[in-house]
């Protein structure tokens, strides 16, 4: 063998072993120095004083020069299936499909996912674990003109990897108008270079750190979740509901309600106050629009400006669950947003941000919140904070709980409410546009 291909061979497997770990501590001290290594920068500013990025003069929409990467615009909206049928916002309009991709590789017979310490603007602490592709198209197109983005061969190139999983998955509907990106997970052989702020997780390590407040990132939970079907259950009874029964009912309620949308001026909007520095409900509930200046190390481009959407307060995703015929069950709502890309996704149980609601009367707040909140210790499954994706959104997190609430539970809910298996959640998540985002990290939580 030439000696210089013994000298990257012997370099290859010194990272590879690096970067992967037998024990939970080495990770942490990987993901301490790798933090101590990508120093970072955000500063909040005015929306006005954002390099780059402008007010168009008659709608006032917040617009890149480029006229790429997305746009804060006004949106109208009237649907029959919520209980305020009408409402203006703020919404990010992201037309371009990106790629949220996990690269995968056997070592010794076990499976390791290859994950990214990546900081997002909007993340509450920094570095958190992205998948191996976390990029817009106009990123792996260069738009930017930064640097090149690792192992996008392996997504692009089906000669280079077999395909596990791959599916249009949605974003958050309530704060992004139709948004997609594809969800992939990839298998590749061969050596594989371990580039800096990149490691081999299990899927054993993987679930430990599910239960780390703020670590798994959005992107990573969503993607994984199109894994979650190959979880076999114990559970030995029958589902209450056959597939066709559930994709029935689904069909029945996009077609049984509507939901009506117009791309309107920014500064048309109702109920908002837009400022030099920001844009907010004049009553200070759900969100705001922010703008924010990064400076960063270990991403595509280490300066830039853009505007955010941060939400007023900590969310809830809560699915509730019970056994019926010695079987678990979780409680799935058909949820229609403002920005849903087919009416109705199936989303958790309860899905919301409390504070907005503790004012109201109880018949004004989100059904089964209660019993949600009221979940004690010993009927909880799953309790995490998590953070949401990002690149768009500022500091938004939630808690992400799984409670059994018991037999006691009515059997006999909502037309909009339905029981499901976790198998069966898991098999409706490997389609686009049926399982929402909230409800597919929940189902990494549960069933990783």
């Amino acid at each position: 063998m030439p000696v210089a291909d013994a000298v990257r061979r012997d370099r290859s497997a010194t990272a590879e072993t690096h970067s992967r770990f037998a024990e939970m501590s080495e990770f942490w001290a990987w993901l301490a120095e790798r933090r101590e290594a990508s120093p970072y920068h955000i500063e909040t500013v005015g929306l006005d004083r954002l390099d780059a990025w402008h007010r168009e003069p008659n709608s006032a929409d917040l617009v890149h020069r480029s006229r790429r990467f997305f746009a804060i615009r006004g949106l109208r909206v009237s649907t029959d299936h919520r209980k305020v049928t009408g409402w203006t916002q703020p919404i990010i309009d992201q037309p371009e499909v990106g790629i949220l991709g996990i690269l995968t590789h056997t070592f010794d017979g076990i499976p390791h996912y290859l994950m990214q310490a990546k900081m997002e603007p909007g993340n509450i602490n920094g570095l958190q674990l992205s998948p191996t592709v976390q990029a817009t198209y106009s990123n792996y197109t260069g738009v930017h003109r930064g640097a090149a983005v690792h192992y996008l061969e392996y997504f692009l190139d089906r000669g280079r990897s077999r395909v596990v999983y791959d599916a249009l998955q949605s974003e958050q509907g309530a704060w992004f108008l139709g948004k997609r990106n594809r969800n992939m997970i990839v298998e590749a052989s061969g050596d594989i270079p371990v580039h800096e702020n990149f490691c081999w997780l299990t899927r054993e390590q993987l679930v430990r750190l599910l239960r780390e407040d703020n670590l798994l990132n959005m992107d990573s939970r969503s993607v994984l979740s199109g894994i979650t079907g190959e979880t076999h259950s114990t559970d030995n009874g029958p589902a209450l509901h056959s597939t066709t029964q559930l994709l029935s009912w689904l069909t029945e309620t996009r077609s049984r309600y509507r939901l009506d949308r117009q791309v309107i001026a920014l500064s048309a909007l109702d109920g908002w106050v837009s400022s030099p520095d920001r844009i907010r409900r004049d009553d200070g509930r759900f969100f705001e629009i922010i703008g924010v200046d990064v400076t960063a190390t270990h991403r595509e481009v280490s300066r830039w400006s853009q505007p955010m959407l941060a939400p007023c307060g900590r969310g809830l995703n809560a699915f509730l669950g019970r056994r019926i015929a010695d079987r678990f069950h979780l409680l799935v709502q058909a949820r229609t947003e403002a920005g849903t890309f087919d009416v109705v996704e199936l989303g958790p149980t309860v899905s919301c941000i409390p504070d907005n609601y503790r004012a109201l009367p109880p018949d004004r707040q989100p059904r089964f919140l209660d019993v949600a909140l009221a979940a004690g210790p010993g009927q909880v499954l799953f309790d995490a904070v998590h953070s949401e994706e990002g690149g768009r959104l500022y500091h938004a997190e939630n808690r992400y709980l799984i409670a059994d609430v018991g037999e006691g539970f009515p059997l006999d809910v909502p037309d909009d409410y339905l029981w499901i298996t976790p198998a069966q959640l898991a098999g409706l998540a490997r389609y686009g546009n049926v399982v929402d985002v909230a409800a597919r990290s929940l189902l990494t939580c549960l069933a990783l």
